[in-house]
């Protein structure tokens, strides 16, 4: 029976692997997605992630439903977005976000997100490495979650900011 959810996981990784379009194909727009019940007290998240990312995709719902908004930047490569953050390769996982000027790197909670808007440390912002299943955005039915640390990063350098 453990055969679903490694189905499941492998469908996820799947999606977050799969290609871009190709080369001539109209580029994929900006898509804002709206939260009914937006805070407006949160600042706007940008997630650049690929356009079949399947899990990246739930973690946005994730944003939304504790009060994000956010808007979806679709683009054919990650890497020149992590070059640009100056993400580490040890800390980085399949979508990047920028929030009142901090990166989110990866499945990271939407409640350490905000914990970190509340207490504003001199950082570049938090990573969860890797795709670690329970996460949101990762979780799978019938798979108990795995135990991850969402890493403070500043300067390449990465302290554990949270634990899960």
């Amino acid at each position: 029976m453990r055969l679903i959810p490694v189905l499941l996981l492998a469908l996820f990784l799947a999606a977050c692997a799969a290609e871009a379009p190709a080369p001539g194909d109209p580029p994929t727009p900006a898509t804002p997605t709206a939260s009914v019940e937006a805070d407006p007290d949160l600042p706007a998240v940008t997630v650049y992630k690929t356009p079949t990312c399947g899990c990246c995709s739930l973690w946005v719902d994730h944003l939304e439903a504790n009060g994000f908004p956010v808007e979806v930047q679709d683009v054919e490569s990650l890497t020149a977005i992590k070059q640009q953050y100056g993400i580490p390769a040890q800390l980085q996982s399949c979508h990047t976000a920028v929030v009142d000027g901090y990166i989110v790197e990866g499945h990271v909670p939407a409640e350490d997100v905000k914990r970190l808007l509340a207490e504003q440390p001199e950082a570049a912002g938090l990573a969860v490495p890797g795709m670690p299943i329970g996460s949101p955005g990762m979780e799978v039915p019938g798979r108990e979650p795995d135990r991850y640390a969402v890493y403070l990063v500043d300067d390449g350098e990465a302290t554990v900011f949270a634990e899960h």
